[in-house]
């Protein structure tokens, strides 16, 4: 896993962003769409903060803040750490691991938004896949009536 680099580990990925006033109810529904864990959210370009699942629930559910109301701006990490795309994977797991949380946004050499790294991705393929048979195995229980 050192030498991983994370363009490589993004290849074939798009990058799903919103903005700071979108609300939470909207960026949840995206993120269940779009089965991921956080969002990015830019300004005019520039990223702004980041959303996660956590913020949802520690943040707005926990704190009985509206999601209907309550805009990313008020919620979101604000100005998160970034890490450049010629990285080791390794390197943003250490971030992670050091920071406390699961997500880092990638940049490329301009410092431009390209993407989102997660502790997910350290598991590989096998894990995702895994989870992915979970979920078709729980939808068939539950469509026969386990």
């Amino acid at each position: 896993m050192p030498k991983r680099l994370i363009r490589d580990v993004l290849a074939g990925r798009v990058l799903v962003t919103t903005t700071p006033e979108t609300t939470v109810r909207a960026a949840s529904k995206l993120m269940a769409e779009k089965r991921i864990g956080a969002l990015l959210v830019l300004d005019g370009g520039a990223i702004a903060g980041i959303f996660t699942e956590r913020d949802a629930l520690n943040k707005v559910l926990a704190g009985d803040l509206d999601p209907d109301s309550t805009p990313l701006s008020a919620v979101m990490v604000a100005d998160p750490l970034t890490i450049r795309e010629d990285k080791p994977l390794s390197h943003a797991l250490l971030m992670m691991a050091d920071g406390g949380f699961r997500h880092v946004p990638v940049i490329d050499a301009s410092g431009r938004a390209i993407g989102m790294v997660s502790a997910r991705d350290a598991l590989g393929r096998d894990m995702v896949e895994l989870e992915d048979d979970m979920r078709r195995m729980e939808a068939l229980e539950s469509s026969i009536g386990y």
